[in-house]
């Protein structure tokens, strides 16, 4: 009798928690709990599970509807709240990155010249186990060769990166 009744209990306790949710429209990207707004808009019925909807909000000052961007720009400008950062900082910043960059050219172009030399040229030096299985030798070749072009395209990247970088 106790277990029923305290079923009861909680049934009763979590229905109109299950029942405040009203009936959710969408509208485009915006939803909305307003049937006769939704009606005169044409929005669609949300089935199946509770929608949470919360509010953004505008930054202070801005403009409803932002205007469209010139066809002349050549890059967006960055927005007058953005951090300014001294030039002095910059430079370190910029000398920073370019260490790191150099330091990873280095380490890419050592991985690819230990690459290269056990490509050999396609013909890699076979061990005991390419010896008995002439496929596996095949394979690892095929391997080397794409280790070899991932690497080179490895240093290629970087050297982009380091042109990318403003002259010191």
């Amino acid at each position: 009798m106790k277990k029923t009744l305290i079923t009861l209990l909680l049934i009763a306790a979590t229905a109109p928690a299950a029942w405040a949710q009203d009936r959710i429209y969408r509208c485009g990207n915006e939803y909305t709990n307003n049937a006769q707004q939704a009606k005169e808009r044409g929005c669609k019925l949300v089935e199946g599970g509770n929608v949470t909807v919360v509010q953004g909000t505008r930054p202070a000052g801005a403009p409803a509807a932002a205007p469209a961007a010139g066809a002349g720009t050549a890059s967006p400008a960055s927005p007058p709240s953005a951090p300014r950062v001294n030039n002095n900082d910059q430079k370190a910043r910029d000398a920073d990155a370019r260490a790191i960059l150099e330091s990873e050219l280095r380490k890419a172009e050592a991985r690819h010249a230990e690459l290269v030399k056990e490509y050999n040229g396609g013909a890699p030096e076979r061990n005991a186990l390419d010896l008995r299985n002439p496929q596996r030798y095949m394979e690892r070749t095929a391997e080397l060769k794409a280790s070899v072009a991932r690497s080179e395209s490895d240093i290629a990247g970087i050297k982009r990166e380091i042109a990318r970088l403003p002259a010191n």
